[in-house]
């Protein structure tokens, strides 16, 4: 009896604390946790690093700013000092016309014969013809000059004037022989290209210019769902295949006073080069043309004519030699001096 007795005792139950760690809901619950706490960890790195990179990015365009302003100084000051000596050289230039002025008015009045007059008028058209070479470099303003000093001594038709003839038909011939520099004609392209800074299409337009056209699809007064839906899905398709050009830097996205400040300085730098033109600094007016070819090469789009129209023209006009060495009028001031003092023994 005993031992049927020991035989209906039931088992011990489970403990609670046991039981609930075996109900399926809780893990779930855990897992959610999990991940939610996982997924903010990850979300607060990333956000970390955006700000780090927009920090960033805020440092080099202040950099570039401070770079640019500092370079919109030195060349303000290059440009000053470059107006100050053109208004010298202006200076020089009016005194030797005064000069000129007044030889020719004291020839007028102590010429006693129809050559001193002639002679008189021969020397200031050689003079000019130095004055033009030595100021300027203007090697066709010259060759007018003694053109007319030899018409004047072809209408007298004396023999005593032949030597002097001969001298200034050599050098007529060394001079036309001379490279022409067409100064003129490359200060009006110089100012075609800075008249067109201003309308150049900037590479970073590449980058904005297809979430424009979306915004302005779906602004479009009349546009259906549909239309707008089509734009869309095509943008996003055009989005997954990306061409990039490795050649050269990834456009830099400007801020409207970063844009207006980059054209100000292009311009500038044409400005400069055009009073290095007219000054005939070699060295001045190339670097200036490159520096200008070389911003328009980094922040503009080469593929539109306008820009490749106006990087062509700087190329070009960079490769010219201003600086052209022209021959001396020696001989033909000796010439002038040899008929004057034997003029004067008689």
């Amino acid at each position: 009896m005993s031992d049927t007795s020991h035989s209906l005792v039931p088992l011990a139950e489970t403990p609670p604390r046991f039981a609930s760690w075996r109900n399926p809901w809780l893990w779930v619950v855990l897992a959610v946790l999990s991940l939610a706490v996982w997924q903010g960890l990850e979300t607060r790195s990333r956000l970390g690093h955006t700000q780090q990179e927009l920090a960033r990015r805020l440092a080099e365009n202040d950099k570039v700013v401070n770079e640019n302003r500092a370079l919109v100084s030195k060349v303000m000051e290059q440009a000053a000092e470059l107006q100050r000596k053109y208004g010298a050289l202006e200076g020089r230039l009016a005194e030797i016309q005064g000069q000129a002025d007044a030889l020719r008015a004291w020839y007028q009045e102590a010429a006693v014969s129809r050559d001193d007059v002639l002679l008189a008028e021969v020397e200031q058209a050689v003079n000019n013809a130095v004055q033009q070479l030595q100021l300027s470099g203007n090697v066709q303003g010259a060759i007018l000059a003694l053109e007319s000093a030899d018409a004047r001594l072809a209408r007298l038709n004396r023999p005593q004037f032949l030597v002097l003839r001969r001298t200034l038909a050599r050098d007529l011939e060394r001079l036309r022989a001379t490279p022409f520099v067409d100064v003129p004609g490359m200060n009006l392209r110089l100012e075609n290209v800075i008249l067109s800074v201003d309308k150049l299409p900037l590479a970073m337009d590449l980058t904005v210019r297809p979430k424009a056209v979306a915004r302005e699809a779906a602004d479009t007064p009349g546009a259906s769902w549909w239309s707008i839906l089509l734009q869309e899905g095509w943008n996003e398709l055009k989005a997954l295949v990306r061409i990039q050009r490795f050649d050269r830097q990834e456009a830099v996205l400007l801020s409207p006073d970063q844009q207006l400040m980059l054209r100000e300085n292009i311009k500038l730098r044409l400005l400069n080069a055009r009073l290095a033109l007219l000054s005939r600094e070699q060295w001045v007016f190339k670097n200036e043309l490159k520096a200008a070819h070389a911003w328009l090469e980094r922040y503009f789009q080469l593929e539109e004519k306008s820009v490749q129209a106006a990087m062509a023209a700087l190329k070009q006009l960079a490769a010219t030699e201003i600086i052209v060495e022209a021959p001396s009028l020696n001989d033909s001031l000796a010439a002038l001096r040899s008929i004057k003092a034997s003029r004067e023994k008689r």
